[in-house]
């Protein structure tokens, strides 16, 4: 009878152990569900996306880079003579024009050189008047065989002579005039004075170096860039239309400091950074340009005319090419295969296989297959056919110019982690 009873009490633990256990065995022992169960059950709510509507615009392509402002002209003033410096008739960082005075030099042996050369000139020219005199009086003297015509040749030459010693003289004294004259220092173009490096009473050489003083033409300036060689066929085409408009912007790039117009381009490309160089001259008529500062500049380089464009983030990328997802009418999406040309982080340009109107997804890839059924939100920031910049060579970066895309494809290249794209 006690066994009986162990067996019926061994029984009901291993019962009431089985009933407790039966979840955790179904868990691990049941059939997964298939991945069309998984379907069923994700289609049964729409998904949620953001749409913006494709538009038609006219879309100007902006270059961007950076820049160095250079003076359009330089000139390091220096004495051409040598002598004390008397007077300094400019102040540092003045605006002078061209012929200006600005220094003198002391002129007393430079005037004591002119002097004696004129004196030189006149005695010769008073001796080539007795010369011809004579000359006169011995040719006629020869016709009545009074004199010999060897005399009267005699007195030929020695006018000659005398006529090439004052030509002598006169050359003598327009080098005076001229050495004097550089005693007196003039502005050779327009421009702003720099710092100066001589003061007033100290000797000067013409063989000095650092020169008096150093004159910068600022109104207008130029400003040099480099332009990726990728782009350059793109420029050069636009070029030979008109003069392209480039903009000097603020360090944040938004306001425009100065607008002026592309004037070189450069006649080779910098075979070790792939880049070529381009001048832009400013009217610079504020002043807010400066030699030797860094400018953000951004090149018009052509205009897109009634384009296609979306949303840089609506575009996506599979195994089959670039694509978007078009809501259709029944709001359910669609892939519509696309090809694009130019583009950004912020926009891009459809070449064919979208019209405008259409409504493409920006957000909510996630969970979005061809034909799925979706909800609909519009996006705040609709596509509107801004400009698109595309990036020029930056400063210590000019090699960026031999990627593939030249560094003119800008950052926008859509978003890359969408599903793969089914067949079309």
């Amino acid at each position: 009878m006690k066994r009986v009873f162990r067996w019926f009490a061994a029984a009901v633990v291993i019962g009431g152990a089985l009933y407790l256990l039966s979840p955790v065995v179904q868990m691990y022992f049941a059939p997964p569900a298939g991945p069309q169960a998984a379907r069923r059950g994700q289609g049964a709510q729409p998904t949620p996306v953001i749409v913006s509507t494709s538009r038609l615009a006219d879309v100007p392509v902006y270059i961007e880079g950076v820049g160095t402002a250079r003076p359009l002209n330089t000139v390091v003033v220096r004495p051409q003579v040598d002598g004390v410096l008397q007077k300094v008739l400019f102040q540092e960082g003045q605006d002078v024009k061209k012929g200006d005075l600005l220094a003198k030099i002391d002129p007393t042996l430079y005037q004591a050189a002119l002097d004696g050369a004129l004196a030189r000139k006149a005695q010769n020219e008073a001796n080539l008047a007795n010369v011809r005199r004579d000359l006169e009086r011995t040719v006629r003297l020869s016709e009545t065989n009074f004199a010999t015509k060897q005399q009267a040749d005699t007195q030929r030459a020695q006018v000659a002579q005398l006529e090439a010693l004052t030509k002598s003289d006169q050359a003598a004294i327009d080098s005076a005039r001229a050495t004097l004259g550089y005693t007196t220092i003039l502005a050779p173009i327009d421009g702003r004075t720099g710092l100066r490096n001589v003061d007033e009473g100290n000797l000067v050489r013409a063989s000095s170096d650092a020169g008096l003083v150093t004159i910068s033409q600022i109104r207008p300036i130029a400003v040099t860039f480099n332009l990726p060689q990728q782009q350059l066929a793109r420029v050069s085409a636009a070029a030979a239309k008109g003069a392209l408009k480039v903009d000097a912007l603020s360090a944040n790039g938004r306001a425009v400091l100065d607008t002026g117009k592309l004037s070189v381009i450069d006649n080779q490309i910098d075979q070790t950074t792939g880049t070529v160089r381009l001048k832009t001259e400013f009217p610079n008529e504020k002043l807010l340009l400066w030699p030797g500062a860094f400018v953000n500049v951004r090149l018009l380089a052509d205009t897109l005319r009634q384009v296609v464009v979306v949303p840089t983030n609506a575009v996506q990328r599979g195994p089959r090419g670039t694509f978007v997802y078009v809501v259709s009418e029944g709001d359910k999406a669609a892939m519509r295969p696309i090809e694009l040309g130019l583009q950004d982080e912020s926009q891009s340009v459809v070449e064919s296989g979208l019209e405008a109107g259409a409504k493409v997804v920006t957000t909510g890839f996630s969970r979005l297959t061809d034909g799925s059924l979706v909800s609909m939100t519009e996006d705040s920031v609709p596509a509107v056919g801004g400009a698109i910049r595309q990036q020029g060579a930056q400063p210590g970066r000019e090699g960026s110019g031999r990627g593939p895309n030249g560094g003119g494809q800008g950052g926008g290249q859509g978003r890359r982690n969408g599903p793969p794209a089914p067949n079309p």
